[in-house]
């Protein structure tokens, strides 16, 4: 037998020979079993096998080849394995002990590798039971060893890393060798006192115990297992009494004393309580052995072994365990507060063990139950109506309720509610909410399924569960907003689908049948999908899981090409996602792509790249690199296939598939994509679409990188793409130049054969393996530097101007990362150049630093445009002088001016030469050094110093010792280097500055902890000491900085924190306990700048990501904190100095704990919890926040009535409004919120109003639903009489303001038992009714009186419809109220009394409330005496609007704007009922008011009105009204739009205006011609790029509205010249950069497509278009209207025009002086959307359409002449201008050259164009190409 393969080097030949051999051992016959031979073989492969590492994959070959061993084989192998073991035992190297207990450990784990390994367990604990000892010998003195040693070297992380993992591998192997003796060893040895087993295994539970009462070693808690597993009985016990402190040591074992004397004679701390239980547990159950050590995690972890003993215990348990275990028990009970209060605990782990015992515990109550029927249990019952009571904003929710429908079945649940899963769709609009929404209604409708598949046949059942899963779906699909529909597809759909794959047949079907009619509702809009974006949704689903093919889809004709068309240009953003995700995306790698797809891709990519939504690029970048992975891989299979084929095969298959053609197919269709790519960047394209196009490209060429057997070689580049490419250099986007150059790359080989001269020495550098290449370039660079700093030292205004230095650095930086540090030659000169390098960073930083450093905020800025301003600068300037004699710092600069400043009296220096500020750049011209230049070159010098020195130090290889010759980089360098940090970290006041500073910092800190020089591994820890003594120490001398939240200092530690191992927390827990002490000091301190550091670097360190968990025990002391700080003051100081940072702390603590604020909306039932959990999570919380709240409500509602505003108040009620009820209070009260209420209650007493405002609804969440009624009626009862002689209105408000919260929680909640709240509402109207009084004149307070009519606005508002009789009385008193108000009577107040404006606002509202009701049919039908009454007043409305107060007239007119909407929309009848009943003859009176109104809201909701109204109605009594005929009307509205300030005012008018020419040009005979210029005139100008948005939107729905009457009519009724004028404003509005107002634009092509008149020349009428497609459609519009109006000779002229851009280039092409733009920020009005090119290219190729066809009649070719000599007098200026341009290389090229492309091409395709008229004239012939 050969056993070379023991030499072998290469581990693939080792295994294979190793599998021969045993091959060959199982061939052995019985007989040569104990040859010597095979004993040798069997000893090698011992050995063999016992070397290997534990994750050598020989290792785990050898063991399962040996699991075949005949059985003659085994006893040899056994002994072979047996004797290297016990070698191994007898090491006494440290070193190797880990690698013996790796060994022992594979000898005990996986039996699943063969019987081979059992056996030797099972030989080695029964045939050498000796054996046994000597394994625990060797367990018990590693673990003393190892423990030993990591003492010695404690500061060392590194090394006490390893050793404790080391460590934890010894108690692991430990604990398995125990478990595995007592599976596999049948003896008794071991078990017996006296024996060397036995004394062995008692040393070991000492070392363990000792472990469990050392804190250091509370990661290895899991030692436990082993300390019971030994002695599982008499363990059990002792650990019973040592939970329950009931020790007694007479009735102990005295081994037990000897081994864990500790446990029964020292106070147990709760972690090792804990361990204690969890091992007890575990010993009822092993299927799980691993245990974190998190304490919170722990204690789950055990809870959730308890309830699965418990269950397990039921099953043969008696009837007195199961009734102390059911639903109603204590236990139970206290079980599930556990669970509502942790179920959204921060640790993923803590809430899966939540919903663990949450559905054991309903396990264990269904077991308890006597055969009964589960529906009808109470405890199920109370469960379900608890659950569901909550809001669904609780995400604790869906998973409790998920494991109650597995247990009750969900037709139980959908019992309460049948709009469940409609509730649950909603929510998912929240993506935090999606995946739990998700998964719940996956449970529920799985449950559904399985429920009625055993209840109904198929036919029946599925139509049912359709109704109740799918149906809410589509329409959520079809008209959900965008978010929502996006996560419903990501997370609910592919659910559905997997379910009940039949179901899409059902989807398509809705969905078709709205999709093909193409109607405009189901084809959706830019704001929601329709059935057309549904469909695509579940078509790409659908296909991307696998349920069909592209194939089928055709096939079966579920979607037609033009609908994939229509939704590849769909104006919603996602549906066209979607329908190119349908194409890209499939269940399969290798599916062949379709002709079609090929087609579809390319249309789509036609008008997509342009998109402004990042989010939209990527997912259209990341789809198409799955289908050219798809194109790739496919093609991989059918060159395979051909192949693989014979002649005769392929002869046969040619009939079926052509995969030659396939093939081509795909390289051509790559071409064109790439063609197509490259053409996007073409000059003045947009940053999304060079960002598209180019991400693109590189996907192609990462995917098609390999030539050799590709379908595509990309790589084979023409020479202008490359060009093309160097171009996109100049873009001012860093990520186009990134993502170019990266493309570049790829196409290296290439570019050197088209650029070898440019690129060869750069390229040979940066690929060079020789690092002097590198030196001498780092050299190079470092001397230009230093000459500039040099000069920097003199002139830093020169410097800002003509060399800022930061780009040098930045290149020096770029050099060193390209360095090979494990192959340096040249160690002097590379450590001599480090060492210049380093000099030279501080020598640029005291240029610089005095800038970024000055005390003002943004940086110095020591210039102005008057010498008095610079007089005051001066002062500044001595401030901040250096050491040298720049002259930048000696004297304040005036801009613009030569003459000097005498700042004699301000200073004894002599003053120095003025140096203006007109500095000569590098090429002699003259340029204006502002502020932001120099302060610009200063910022980012220092971050480039920054990350040097950072870099430096992390990448160079340190040299310990002096003299030694392996490092480039010194420690005290190193300290050198730190020292620099820490200076600018703690005393610069720039925020850029120390901000820069903290990302170099860090990169040293990290350094430094995994350093093996002990003086440098130990210099955070010393730096974090000096910084925090110098905080405390309130030394006068410290430069730390105590403003602008402290600076730098917090970014220090910080640095210093994160630096520390993870396993790690001393430091973050000596710090925190430090900052906690000062920042809540116990004795008042004269200094509070250690106060104020404290905690704004608390601040800091909650605010970081990086201290996880760790930080979590410190939130309840920052709170407090905050809290504290409020109330902190002290006379020597200002009170804001303390008040501000504790502002600050609180913010971050409150983000901390509830999470980030999505929205806007601060009463926003998100980001709360529980008052259970919150203050489970900080227990010490509630008495502190109980306390202060006591404290400040004893501040409110003084007797004297003095005012007294707690400053913690608001904090107080904002923390305390952030929590809601759990489901348990009211059960147990131990963190029960019920405390709380009557002090938030007394704080609505407070004279602030704003405090009484909080506190109304700071209660509403401390009160729950149910006791919502009962508490609402006892604020009524606690409401004064009228007969009251003394009246306390700030106590009357508050509890007022607490009704209203509370009464529209409970009307809003949409889980309440109807009976309760019907009879609730009874009780609260009739204390409402007793109390009216302070809704009258009675109370003479204003306050309180709108505070109670808005609590009747809520009522009124709710029981709008109901008609039940003991209700009639509440509309009675409201009529009364109404009918005795000032609003009635006549007001007689005066503005200025304290609450007239929320009075008068408040009645406002409930009149309108009362007229809304009164116009509902159903009340107006009544028999009530009380509708009767209600529908007299039919003057109400008009009364109203005829107030002189503009609070009345404002609601009121809102109202009827609704009103006015809701008949238009046809949501009320024709007849005269609802909403129409209440607008009957208002024309008159809002004519008037148009007039008259002087308040600007009014005045503009007026013109909304009459835009609403039907103007058959309103022209005919302008006359009588207002004096004005229906043109005078008019001209009063186009006046409007030039006389108003108002954005929303002019809009409006616009809108009416443009309503009026179109209602009298269709019913009016009278010539309008002066009127219709003028509006002609306004729309054009409101379509301009410097108009605000709102003003463009409202042209854009002019637009809309007149397109079937102007646009697109077959008559020209404003004249050729207006109406492409406005066909021109279209074009314009379709290249806005506001993306609202280009979706509204695209719709007049929509309109447009619907005309009769209009052909559709595509297979397809493309509708609801987007902006791009939209432009392309429009060309094409226009250009087949002008053959319509027979106009094509006169309108090709204007579209010529519109073509050479005559009018937007005049102004650049006169320019011949082309000056630098010296102004950093401030470039204009730019359009980063916009393409002019692009706007060239689709209107050229219609006209090129168009005059080919048409065939023009020119009896007069004057026009045409005219504009061709214009254009080639345009090209030679544009070739002028060209070459006086600077030679410049392509990826310099400034704007100007790229304006005169474009120019130059508009020129050249206009004169292409006129080629083809055939001119007499010369101008046009040869011109095609003016340029190039």
């Amino acid at each position: 037998m050969n056993m070379k393969f023991v030499h072998l080097s290469d581990g693939i030949h080792q295994i294979y020979s190793m599998k021969q051999i045993v091959t060959l051992l199982k061939k052995m016959d019985r007989n040569s079993a104990c040859s010597p031979m095979i004993k040798c073989c069997l000893d090698i492969i011992g050995v063999m096998y016992f070397s290997l590492g534990a994750k050598n994959p020989l290792k785990k070959v050898l063991a399962s080849s040996l699991n075949g061993l005949p059985e003659q084989l085994m006893t040899e192998a056994v002994h072979s394995f047996v004797r290297c073991l016990k070698e191994e035992l007898k090491t006494t190297d440290l070193c190797l002990y880990r690698k013996v207990m790796d060994n022992l450990a594979s000898c005990m784990e996986n039996f699943s590798l063969g019987m081979i390994i059992c056996n030797i367990i099972f030989h080695i604990f029964n045939l050498f039971s000796c054996d046994l000892e000597l394994v625990l010998q060797f367990l018990q003195k590693s673990v003393l060893e190892i423990q030993e040693e990591n003492r010695k070297l404690s500061g060392n992380s590194i090394v006490e890393t390893r050793l404790m993992h080391d460590l934890l591998m010894a108690i692991k192997v430990s604990m398995m060798l125990l478990q595995k003796v007592q599976e596999n060893f049948q003896g008794s040895l071991w078990r017996k006192p006296g024996s060397l087993v036995w004394q062995s295994m008692c040393g070991l539970l000492k070392s363990f115990t000792n472990f469990l009462m050392n804190g250091k070693y509370q990661q290895f808690l899991n030692i436990i297992k082993f300390v019971l597993n030994w002695h599982s009985l008499i363990l059990l016990l002792q650990v019973s009494d040592l939970l329950l402190r009931s020790v007694k040591c007479a009735s102990v074992p005295e081994w037990f004393v000897s081994s864990c004397e500790c446990l029964c004679t020292e106070e147990l701390s709760d972690s090792v309580l804990l361990s204690l239980c969890h091992g007890a547990l575990a010993m009822l159950e092993w299927k799980n052995g691993s245990m974190k050590s998190n304490m919170a995690v722990s204690l789950s972890r055990i809870l959730a072994i308890w309830t699965n003993s418990a269950l397990d215990v039921l099953e043969s348990s008696s009837q007195n365990l199961k009734s102390s275990l059911n639903g109603n028990s204590n236990t139970t009970g206290k079980l599930l507060e556990y669970v509502y209060t942790h179920w959204e605990h921060p640790l993923d782990a803590v809430r899966h063990q939540a919903k663990l015992i949450f559905k054991n515990i309903l396990r264990i109550h269904q077991a308890t139950l006597k055969g009964s029927v589960v529906k009808s249990d109470p405890f199920f019952s109370m469960l379900t109506e608890s659950l569901l009571s909550l809001e669904w904003h609780v995400k604790g929710k869906y998973a409790s309720l998920g494991c109650l429908v597995e247990c009750v079945g969900v037709e139980n649940i959908l019992t309460v509610d049948r709009t469940i899963p409609a509730q649950i769709l909603d929510v998912m609009g929240d993506q935090s909410l999606a995946p739990y929404a998700s998964d719940l209604l996956e449970t529920m409708f799985i449950n559904h399924k399985s429920h009625l598949i055993s209840a109904f046949q198929k036919n029946i059942w599925i139509n049912h569960w359709h109704d109740t899963w799918v149906s809410p779906l589509l329409l959520i699909l079809c008209e959900g907003n965008p978010d929502q529909t996006t996560y419903v597809i990501d997370y609910y759909l592919p659910k559905l689908l997997k379910c009940s794959p039949d179901s899409l047949s059902y989807m398509i079907k809705i969905l078709q049948a709205s999709a093909d009619k193409l109607l405009i509702l189901s084809l959706g809009s830019c704001n929601t999908r329709g059935a057309l974006g549904a469909l695509m949704a579940c078509l790409r689903t659908a296909r991307a899981h696998g349920h069909l093919q592209f194939r089928e889809i055709m096939r079966d004709d579920l979607l037609s090409i033009g609908c994939v068309k229509q939704g590849l240009v769909h104006q919603h953003n996602q549906v066209r996602v979607d329908a190119l995700g349908l194409l890209c995306e499939t269940h399969r790698s290798t599916e062949i792509l379709t002709m079609e797809e090929m087609q579809l891709i390319q249309f789509f990519i036609t008008y997509n790249l342009n998109s402004q939504s990042p989010a939209v690029r990527q997912q259209i970048c990341s789809l198409l690199k799955k289908l050219f992975c798809r194109i790739q891989e496919s093609s991989q299979v059918l060159y395979k296939l051909e192949q693989n084929k014979t002649k005769q095969e392929l002869i046969k298959e040619s009939a079926k598939w052509d995969h030659f053609a396939t093939l081509q197919q795909y390289k051509d269709f790559m071409s064109s994509i790439c063609d197509k790519l490259f053409e996007a960047l073409f000059p003045g394209s947009s940053h999304p679409t060079r960002f598209s196009s180019l991400t693109i490209l590189g996907s192609i060429a990462e995917i098609f990188s390999a030539p050799e057997g590709e379908v595509f070689d990309f790589h084979k580049i023409d020479p202008t793409r490359v060009q093309m490419l160097i171009q996109c250099f100049a873009s001012t986007f860093e990520e186009v130049k990134v993502l170019a150059f990266e493309l570049l790359m790829k196409l290296y080989d290439r570019i050197l054969q088209i650029y070898i001269s440019y690129f060869r020495q750069a390229m040979d550098l940066s690929i060079s393996t020789k690092p002097y290449g590198l030196c001498y370039l780092i050299k190079y660079l470092l001397s230009n530097l230093e000459r500039e700093i040099f000069q920097a030292e003199k002139s830093l205004l020169q410097a800002a101007a003509s060399f800022p230095m930061y780009g040098r650095v930045h290149c020096i930086t770029g050099a060193l990362q390209q360095l090979p540090l494990n192959n340096l030659t040249l160690m002097t000169e590379w450590r001599q150049m480090v060492t210049k390098l380093i000099l030279m960073s501080y020598r640029l930083s005291s240029v610089v630093s005095p800038i970024v450093q000055s005390s003002s905020p943004e940086g110095l800025i020591p210039m102005d445009n008057d010498s008095e301003t610079a007089g005051r600068l001066q002062m500044i300037l001595h401030e901040i002088q250096p050491r040298d004699t720049n002259d930048y710092f000696t004297q304040a600069k005036i801009l613009k001016e030569h003459h000097r400043v005498d700042f004699a009296k301000l200073t004894d220096d002599e003053p120095v030469e003025n140096v203006c500020t007109e500095i000569r750049g590098k090429e002699g011209q003259t340029c204006d050094v502002t502020a932001q230049m120099v302060l610009v070159c200063c910022w980012r010098s220092m971050k480039e110093i920054s990350l040097l020195l950072g870099m430096l130090c992390k990448l160079l290889p340190l040299q310990t010792v002096s003299e030694s010759s392996d490092g480039l980089i010194a420690v005290e360098q190193v300290k050198d280097i730190g020292d620099y940090f820490k200076h600018h970290l703690l005393q610069s006041r720039h925020r850029g500055a120390f901000e820069l500073a903290y990302t170099g910092f860090v990169m040293l800190t990290e350094i430094l902890s995994r350093c093996t020089n002990e003086s440098l591994r130990t210099l955070p820890q010393q730096w974090l000491y000096n910084v925090l003594e110098e905080i405390k120490s309130c030394d006068p001398s410290s430069k730390l900085c105590a403003t602008r939240r402290s600076a730098g200092i917090p970014f220090y530690i910080q640095a210093l924190l994160a630096s520390e191992p993870k396993n790690k927390t001393n430091l973050l827990k000596m710090t925190m306990n430090e900052l906690v002490s000062l920042a809540v000091p116990v004795n008042e301190s004269l200094n509070i700048i250690p106060q104020v550091h404290a905690l704004n670097i608390l601040r800091a360190l909650f605010r970081d990501t990086r201290f996880g968990e760790n930080i979590i025990p410190y939130i309840a002391d920052g709170i407090q904190a905050a809290v504290l700080g409020f109330t902190w003051s002290n006379p020597l100081w200002p009170m804001y100095i303390v008040r501000n940072s504790s502002t600050l702390l609180f913010s971050t603590l409150i983000t901390r704990i509830f999470g980030v604020k999505r929205g806007k909306d601060e009463n926003s039932k998100k980001n709360r919890m529980t008052g259970r959990e919150f203050f489970s999570r900080f227990p010490t919380l509630y008495p502190f926040l109980l306390q202060q709240l006591e404290v400040v409500a004893r501040t409110m509602d003084s007797e004297t009535g003095e005012l007294k505003l707690h400053p913690s108040l608001f904090l107080l009620l904002l923390i305390l409004g952030k929590l809601y009820p759990s489901p348990m209070d009211g059960t147990y009260s131990a963190l029960s919120m019920a405390p709380f209420v009557p002090f938030i209650m007394r704080c609505g007493h407070s004279p602030v109003y704003r405090s009484r405002e909080m506190a109304g609804r700071a209660l509403v969440p401390f009160v729950m639903i149910s006791q919502i009624p009962h508490t609402v009626q006892s604020l009524l009862a606690g409401l004064p009489e009228c007969t009251n002689p003394c009246i306390r209105q700030n106590s009357v408000h508050g509890m007022l303001l607490q009704v209203f919260h509370l009464l529209g929680s409970y009307l809003e909640s949409k889980h309440r038992v109807n009976s309760d709240l019907q009879q609730g509402l009874v009780d609260i109207i009739t204390c409402i009714k007793a109390k009216v009084w302070l809704a009258k004149r009675q109370n003479p307070c204003l306050v309180t009186r709108a505070a109670y009519l808005d609590v009747l606005v809520v009522l009124s508002d709710y029981l709008g419809k109901s008609r039940r009789k003991e209700l009639f009385g509440f509309w009675e008193e409201i009529s009364k109220v109404i009918s005795a108000s000032e609003l009635m009577t006549g007001i007689y107040y005066f503005s200025a009394i304290p609450g007239f404006t929320q009075y008068l606002q408040s009645i406002t509202k409930l009149v309108i409330s009362v007229l809304s009701v009164a116009a509902d049919p159903d009340f107006s039908n009544s028999s009530s005496p009380v509708a009767e009454q209600m529908m007299n007043s039919s003057s109400m409305v008009v009364h109203l609007l005829q107030s002189d107060f503009h609070e009345v007239r404002l609601p009121m007119l809102e109202a009827v704007l609704l009103w006015w909407k809701q008949v238009n929309s046809k949501q009320a009848t024709e007849e005269k009922m609802g909403p129409l009943s209440l607008l009957s003859d208002l024309e008159v009176i809002l004519l008037r008011m148009a007039m008259k109104e002087k308040h600007p809201e009014c005045f503009c909701k007026v013109l909304e009105i009459l835009h609403c109204m039907d103007l058959r109605n309103v022209l005919p009594r302008t006359q009588d009204s207002i004096k004005m005929n229906p043109k005078e009307f008019l001209n009063w509205a186009m006046n409007i739009i030039s006389a108003s300030d108002s954005i929303k005012i002019q809009s409006i008018a616009l809108k009416l205006a443009s309503k009026l020419v179109t209602h009298l040009v269709q019913n009016c005979q009278e010539v309008m011609e002066s009127e219709m210029r003028q509006w002609i005139q306004l729309v054009t100008s409101c379509c301009g790029d410097e108009e605000q948005t709102a003003i463009r939107l409202a042209a854009a729905e002019v637009l809309i509205n007149i397109t079937p009457l102007f646009l697109t009519n077959q008559k020209l009724i404003l004249g050729l010249s207006s109406t492409l004028a406005m066909w021109k404003c279209v074009v314009l509005l379709l290249q806005s950069e506001e993306l609202i107002v280009r979706d509204t634009a695209a719709d007049v092509i929509r309109v447009a497509q619907s005309q009769s008149n209009i052909c559709n020349k595509t297979e397809f009428a493309f509708r609801v278009v987007n902006a791009s497609m939209a432009l392309d459609l429009a060309f094409g519009i226009l250009c087949e209207l002008l053959q319509q109006w027979n106009q094509t000779s006169a309108g090709v002229p204007v579209l010529l025009e519109w073509l050479l851009g005559e009018d937007e280039q005049k102004k650049d092409l006169e320019t011949t002086t082309l000056m630098e733009d010296d102004n950093l920020f401030n470039k204009g009005e730019v359009n980063f959307w916009a393409e002019t090119l692009t706007n060239v290219r689709q209107l050229s190729k219609h006209l090129f359409l168009l005059i080919p066809a048409t065939r023009l009649n020119l009896p007069d070719q004057g026009e045409f002449l005219q504009l061709a000599r214009r254009a080639s007098d345009q090209a030679k200026l544009v070739t002028q201008h060209l070459k006086e341009l600077p030679p410049t290389p392509e990826f310099s090229r400034t704007v100007e050259f790229t304006r005169l492309a474009i120019q130059n091409e508009r020129i050249s395709t206009c004169l292409k164009i006129l080629t083809l008229l055939e001119l007499d004239d010369d101008a046009c012939k040869n011109k095609e190409n003016p340029e190039k």
